[in-house]
């Protein structure tokens, strides 16, 4: 284990709060506050009414599902684990949730992402990016030809709130050509580390609430769809009994 894998974050302080003294459109994430009418089909208008919606300069991001399959054929996936502050000081809050936290969210585990820069353009600026965030955040070089695309469109991870959309890749590496993870230099992601758990058990961490982070859980599902594996039973479509092969059906990726 490195040294900064043994890095962990013990106490995040508020040096300061600065959101009085801010307007909406400075920072990385910028608020819009606007005041909104609908005019529906049969040529009415509803009263006005707020909406924020919080953006930034890279509106969109690619989220990509490290894996390997190892000799016996099974499947193992990599992500980090690293301190998010916006989770991290949910503890302050526990009094004005209706339902308090059962764990503290030291670290937040989430498969590798990145936002779309604006060289990343169609038709294969998702696979490059996928490629660019494995290099940096997990140390792996990998042909942007090798990226998959998991699903034909992103997904809006929460569409009341931002206008973010998150496109799903996977690309398959070998542990042992594993590089420096050099990162993009933010304090953020100072004390990250790399986990490696078999597909299944992932899945289950996802579901139990160990890896809270709604991309990862949803990559990893997309991940087994796409290469035909079921996790309830721990068998890929080929080790079904013929029966059930047969009624077997990819979800369309």
């Amino acid at each position: 284990m490195s040294a900064e894998e043994e890095l962990l974050v013990a106490k995040i302080e508020v040096v300061e709060d600065r959101t009085a003294d801010s307007a909406c459109d400075e920072g990385f994430l910028r608020v819009q506050r606007l005041r909104l009418r609908n005019t529906y089909t049969d040529g009415s208008q509803s009263d006005t009414y707020p909406c924020d919606i919080v953006s930034r300069r890279s509106v969109d991001a690619v989220a990509g599902v490290l894996y390997h399959k190892d000799e016996l054929g099974r499947v193992y996936v990599h992500y980090r684990e690293g301190c998010r502050p916006p989770v991290w000081l949910r503890r302050t809050k526990q009094d004005q949730l209706p339902h308090k936290d059962a764990r503290a969210y030291d670290r937040i585990g989430e498969i590798v992402a990145g936002v779309l820069e604006p060289s990343d353009t169609a038709p294969d600026g998702i696979r490059q990016r996928g490629a660019a965030e494995a290099h940096e955040e997990a140390g792996y070089e990998v042909d942007p030809s090798r990226v998959v695309e998991l699903g034909q469109e992103g997904f809006f991870p929460s569409p009341g709130v931002t206008d973010e959309k998150v496109y799903l890749a996977a690309v398959e590496v070998d542990p042992s050509e594993k590089g420096h993870a050099h990162g993009d230099g933010s304090i953020m992601e100072e004390g990250t580390r790399m986990v490696t758990l078999e597909l299944r058990e992932a899945i289950a961490r996802c579901r139990r609430g160990e890896i809270p982070d709604a991309k990862t859980e949803l990559g990893f599902l997309r991940l087994a769809d796409h290469l035909g594996y079921v996790p309830q039973l721990g068998l890929t479509k080929d080790q079904l009994p013929p029966e059930l092969a047969e009624r077997y059906q990819s979800l369309g990726l």
